[in-house]
């Protein structure tokens, strides 16, 4: 499936195009020295999105942080990895600290998903009534048929099913006693075992929400939440100029919101694809054609390249230094011994 998905965007590509490598032109004429500061930003981003995972495994037990950064970091790299989002289930199959099941870690990569998806849409749609799009929004994307006007209906329509997740995820918290009932006596009626797995594993998942109604613990994720999205946004604005398609501040929300969104959906190795034609369709609402298809092609394919290979180096890094740990754990309680 990911290679088919991967062939088709690359045809789509092909017959829009859109380039995926720019030109030596274009390359010439960037500012490098934006390229540099846009990867410290993202790195101080992406260090900023692991360590924000701390507050919401401590409701369950303290994880050194650490080991809640490798293991976030090796998880981002999967995602790059492999394809249809099949790395989410690294994160909770890899963490490791006493009382910590992997389906109360699955709780909190899932409410995680939902938290930061709802302040991402919130931010976009401030940024989206804010920025000032062409008038009408471009029918194409270089010569590919489609209709910029779809970003838009598609951010609202992401803000109320993220909106809608968190109130359900809200809800199941604080009925999980009477939803592990429920399940007991509807699928005890078949089998007693199975209900009462089923019952441990779903309890085990809102064991994972237990930060919600801490505000010592949600406020602070929150806040790291909402850095994060702003250091990307402000990021993609840095390095926008450099590639000489400046962008306003609302209108880098839109770019940083587009892309969350276009990657959330499964896709191929690499975000290959929906990566590259998300951003094409952020900038096709404020720039010119032409200015798309010459100028911000670099940009993006400065964005994708940064953002790709510095998650992999972090991915690798981290893992040969978890790998590592246990040796070390074993080494320290020998010494104290």
């Amino acid at each position: 499936m990911s290679v088919v998905v991967t062939a088709g965007f690359a045809y789509l590509f092909h017959v829009g195009a859109l380039p995926l490598v720019p030109s030596r032109a274009a390359l010439l004429d960037f500012e490098w020295w934006t390229v540099a500061a846009y990867a410290v930003i993202w790195f101080a981003a992406v260090m900023l999105r692991s360590y924000r995972w701390r507050w919401l495994l401590e409701p369950i037990t303290p994880v050194p942080i650490a080991r809640v950064m490798a293991v976030a970091l090796v998880g981002s790299g999967a995602l790059v990895l492999l394809p249809l989002r099949m790395g989410e289930v690294v994160r909770p199959a890899m963490i490791r600290a006493p009382k910590l099941s992997v389906w109360a870690a699955t709780g909190t990569v899932a409410a995680e998903r939902v938290i930061d998806g709802l302040v991402m849409c919130l931010l976009l749609f401030a940024a989206l009534m804010s920025a000032h799009p062409l008038e009408p929004l471009p029918e194409y994307i270089g010569e590919l048929r489609v209709g910029v006007a779809l970003v838009p209906r598609a951010a609202y329509f992401a803000l109320a099913l993220f909106a809608v997740a968190f109130v359900v995820m809200g809800v199941f918290y604080s009925a999980r006693d009477s939803a592990r009932r429920a399940i007991l006596a509807v699928f005890g009626l078949a089998s007693k075992r199975f209900a009462t797995w089923l019952a441990d594993k779903i309890e085990g998942v809102s064991e994972g929400l237990g930060f919600l109604p801490r505000p010592r613990f949600l406020g602070p994720f929150l806040t790291a939440t909402v850095l994060y999205w702003l250091l990307s946004a402000s990021g993609i604005w840095l390095i926008s100029r450099g590639g000489g398609v400046p962008v306003t501040l609302p209108e880098s929300m839109v770019l940083m919101g587009v892309l969350a969104l276009g990657v959330l959906v499964p896709n191929a190795p690499g975000y290959f694809g929906a990566f590259q034609l998300s951003l094409y369709a952020g900038y096709a609402m404020y720039k010119a054609p032409s200015l798309v298809v010459e100028r911000a092609s670099v940009v993006i394919f400065m964005i994708y390249l940064i953002q790709t290979l510095g998650t992999l180096v972090l991915a690798a890094a981290s893992l040969w230094w978890l790998q590592r740990e246990p040796r070390a754990e074993r080494c320290a309680e020998q010494a104290s011994g």
